[in-house]
């Protein structure tokens, strides 16, 4: 048999099999999914991240007739509940609730178990919440470049819900742009941080807008600077830190999904379309809207592109603030 002859019969069987195992994945995504889910919560149960699955995960129930259980794995910053979803079987049965924080993680934890980039694949982001930077009404400051000013001549700290989270990076990156020092208080999650900024034991502190919302309508907290490319709609007369003259600083929490890698395409596109629809429900959009958080249900690609962004950016921002995690 001549060679050309032998070319040509090898060109037809492996186009065969790749029409092959293509039709075989569409094939799975068509019955998928045929018994119950489940969706893991790397954090503990009432945070945003726990409440924004379950509402997704319901709607996942009432669409396609299968149970979604809610599993939440708290410990190690996420970590704990990433590591387990990683080393799952990848067939669209076990999901990942990711956040902002486990982007952090990459770069603020030495040793761990799995890679976001290698172990986990995006599938969608579901929406996230900005951050608003916040001070304690008692401090004679309306503005960034006011807290700026102030912080150089007067001794000044802010709070954050702990060593390496986003209220804690974002204001050393403040710090840096701004030239100037404030000590960090870190504390055991958002909530706590909030009420020394309340008595005014710190002086600022920057988190998600539905954390701080209660304390900027009561009138204990002044609302300076939104982490947002355009005002917020929940807060309109605050600028935000473009106008501000802080063109890097639109960041806040996104929340997505990640399946472990190697799960078909096919399922993982017909995952993203169903979130994406969800995400755009009246009661859904509604139900999250007075707390800041806004919904989204991005296509897979622009997932993996935004994880990747934010990996690289807060892990520049790790090694520059020195935060360390044992």
């Amino acid at each position: 048999m001549s060679m050309s002859i032998v070319s040509a019969v090898s060109g037809r069987l492996l186009a065969t099999g790749i029409v092959f195992l293509l039709c075989q994945g569409a094939g799975v995504a068509a019955d998928y999914p045929t018994r119950s889910m489940r969706y893991v919560v790397a954090f503990n149960p009432g945070g945003l991240n726990d409440v924004v699955g379950r509402v997704f995960c319901q709607k996942l129930n009432e669409a396609w007739g299968q149970p979604v259980i809610v599993d939440n794995r708290p410990g190690a910053g996420g970590n704990t509940g990433a590591e387990l979803v990683a080393r799952s079987t990848p067939d669209g049965y076990t999901m990942l609730s990711i956040s902002t924080a486990h982007a952090i993680g990459q770069t603020l934890y030495k040793k761990l178990g799995y890679s976001l980039e290698r172990d986990l694949v995006p599938v969608s982001i579901l929406g996230s919440s900005p951050l608003i930077t916040v001070v304690n009404a008692g401090i004679p400051v309306k503005s960034i470049p006011e807290l700026v000013k102030y912080a150089k001549s007067n001794k000044i700290a802010y709070s954050s819900g702990g060593v390496g989270v986003i209220s804690h990076l974002s204001m050393e990156m403040l710090k840096q742009a701004g030239g100037f020092d404030a000590t960090h208080v870190p504390y055991k999650g958002g909530g706590p941080a909030l009420v020394d900024l309340l008595s005014g034991q710190v002086q600022f502190h920057s988190n998600d807008m539905g954390l701080v919302l209660p304390g900027i309508k009561s009138g204990k907290l002044r609302a300076i600077g939104m982490m947002t490319e355009k005002r917020h709609p929940l807060q309109p007369d605050v600028p935000t830190y473009i106008e501000q003259g802080y063109k890097d600083f639109v960041m806040g929490n996104w929340i997505g999904v990640v399946v472990p890698a190697g799960t078909p395409k096919p399922i993982i596109d017909k995952l993203a379309a169903e979130f994406s629809r969800i995400a755009k429900l009246p009661d859904v959009v509604q139900r999250f809207a007075g707390q800041g958080f806004d919904t989204s249900g991005t296509t897979p690609q622009a997932a993996a592109a935004l994880v990747k962004k934010e990996t690289v950016r807060f892990g520049a921002a790790v090694k520059a603030s020195g935060a360390k995690v044992d």
